[in-house]
């Protein structure tokens, strides 16, 4: 199916233009519409099926239809992401998507600095992909704070598990306001994602 038919905003479209994106994958076309409502998705998606376009399109374009220009130390959306590599994918297409919205985009995980990732948390962020451990760093030393998160994004919630996030998930998840909306991503559905969907949660499409 086309962009076009899922009712994404003109500022997305053309940047999917700019990059000759045109048709939409299947995951793409039964989440977009969904995430448009603010409605909470558990999608069952493989690496490499468009997911991160499935849940950043529409979440960009929620974020700029209501400019609440984030705080400093706060953030408006956050995506969680298993591993670094993953992370500077997620933070890279969300500056692509978003090219021609005001819409400020930040990536942290370990490995680089403690310093740079305070930096770039400290004006506040529209959109911050994070991976769990470095994300808690922050917020420990009271730099970053979830209380004004509006939407949650869990990438690829089994290798989450597999790696040994699921304290640090747990954590986090007691952290971010009860009023949000949550996009959560597996490629599989063992017991272990299904009881931490059902945490993170609310009558979600599926």
């Amino acid at each position: 199916m086309s962009f076009h038919n899922l009712g994404l905003s003109k500022p997305l479209l053309d940047a999917l233009a700019a990059k000759n994106y045109s048709q939409a994958t299947p995951i793409q076309t039964q989440a977009i519409p969904t995430v448009l409502t603010g409605r909470d998705l558990l999608g069952i998606a493989q690496t490499g099926t468009g997911k991160t376009a499935a849940f950043m399109l529409p979440s960009l374009d929620r974020l700029a239809a209501d400019r609440n220009i984030p705080k400093p130390g706060q953030i408006r959306m956050l995506v969680l992401a298993p591993t670094r590599e993953l992370a500077s994918q997620i933070a890279a297409s969300a500056e692509t998507y978003g090219r021609f919205m005001r819409l400020s985009v930040g990536v942290i995980f370990g490995g680089v600095p403690n310093s740079k990732s305070v930096r770039t948390v400290a004006r506040g962020l529209d959109v911050l992909v994070a991976t769990p451990g470095r994300l808690l760093d922050l917020i420990d030393q009271r730099a970053l704070s979830l209380r004004e998160l509006e939407i949650l994004v869990l990438d690829e919630a089994d290798q989450m598990l597999d790696l040994g996030f699921i304290h640090a998930l747990k954590r986090i998840v007691a952290l971010v306001p009860a009023k949000r909306q949550t996009l959560f991503f597996s490629a599989t559905m063992p017991r272990a994602i299904k009881e931490l969907a059902d945490k993170y949660l609310t009558n979600p499409a599926e």
